[in-house]
Parts: C-alpha cells; structure tokens; sequence
C-alpha cells in the first residue's frame, strides 16, 4: 500500500505549487495568527483553487469559534477541517454537524494510552492524526509543526486494525525526509504529515525536501 502524505502549513503559491508537482495527497492551510505559517482568508482561498482538483484541502484551526469556521467553510470550502486545539468530542461533533465538512481531530501523544484514549472521539470525528504532545517546559510551543516526534513505539503497540478510526490514522510531529520511511514501517501508518520536517525555515518551504519526503513515504513499503 502506497502511503498518503499530506504537506501542511503551505502559504504561498510556490510552496502549493511544489507540494502538487510533488504528488502530496493532501495539503494543510493553517488559520491560526502564532503559527509562522498563518493564511488569511483571501490567501487560503487562491491557495485552495489552485489545489482543489488535483489533491484534498485542509483547513487547520485551533480552538477556532463559529465565526471563523463558517468564513472557513465560505471562503475557503476545504474537503476536512482539522482540530488542533482542544476540542471535545462533543465540539467536534457540533462542528462537522453544523458546517456539514468531515473533521479531523489531532491528538497529542506521550504513550500508549494517548492513543487508545483518542477513542473518545469514535463516532464523533471522521479521523485522527496523532500528534507529538508540546513539552511541558516549552509553554509558548505551537500545538503542531514543533518538529518533535513522539515515540512511534507508542504507536504501534496499540492494535488499530479493528477500529477504523485508528487503523485510518495519521502521524505527524517531528517526521523528515530523512525518518519518514522508518516511522511508515515501524508503525504501519497509512497516512503521514508534515510541517517543518520540509522547511528551510519557520513557514518556509523548501521544494527538494517536499519531493524527497514525499518519495520516501511513498516508497517505505516497497521490497528491495
């Protein structure tokens, strides 16, 4: 099975263009001011056009209230909003409800039992991303796109394949083109996602890290 890869934190229209030449299943546009890599609504919007037929747009919000949300899902009409803050079950639900876009959840992750509590999300969210959990010394960390992994141990010691929402997982946090391939098989993910792991700095992207980690997460399962 060929790995999906989803590039997040895209905020210009060379970085998206890359990110397509590249062949990336899925592209990330975050709509929260403290990250680097912040869009407003009209840059999301061309972004989002440039994308929207060749790969899956996701809006990225965190803890993001009704009014930015519905001017998400106008302006912007993203195929999967992505909780990245602290959103309930409930919240979540409301959400994907209300605004009528599959949602994502991100999930922070320290061990095993981060990963089998995100089941409180099982029949509220349409999939998990499993996230690195922001060091407790670091308060002012970004809730993603740190560049810290988290141990993929914790990962694949939990049995995902009978639950769909966990079998259709996605790893993020502190993967590169360097370890994407290792992680793929260590945890059996079929899905990966990247931020600062193809920067040349905060927010900016570099076009070669793109295709390389794109190349090795779609061939990490490959036999030699």
């Amino acid at each position: 099975m060929t790995t999906e890869v989803k590039i997040c934190g895209i905020n210009s229209a060379e970085a998206m263009q890359s990110t397509l030449d590249a062949g990336a299943d899925y592209v990330g546009l975050v709509f929260f001011e403290r990250s680097p890599r912040n869009v407003d609504l009209a840059m999301a919007r061309t972004l989002a056009d440039m994308a929207r037929d060749r790969l899956q747009v996701i809006a990225l919000v965190v803890d993001a209230d009704d009014a930015l949300l519905e001017a998400i899902a106008r302006e912007v009409a993203p195929h999967l909003i992505q909780l990245h803050g602290k959103e309930t079950p409930k919240r979540a639900n409301d959400v994907r409800r209300q605004f009528g876009i599959p949602v994502m959840k991100a999930v922070s992750v320290a061990g095993p039992d981060d990963v089998r509590g995100a089941l409180a999300y099982d029949g509220f969210v349409d999939r998990l991303l499993f996230d690195a959990k922001p060091r407790a010394d670091e308060p002012g960390a970004l809730p993603g796109g740190n560049g810290v992994a988290f141990d993929w141990e914790a990962l694949a010691a939990v049995e995902r394949d009978a639950n769909d929402l966990l079998a259709d997982c996605i790893l993020a946090g502190g993967l590169t083109p360097e370890n994407v391939a290792e992680a793929v098989r260590l945890t059996g993910v079929r899905a990966v996602d990247v931020s600062s792991g193809v920067e040349s700095s905060p927010g900016v992207k570099d076009a070669e890290r793109i295709r390389r980690f794109i190349s090795a997460a779609k061939t990490a399962n490959q036999t030699p």
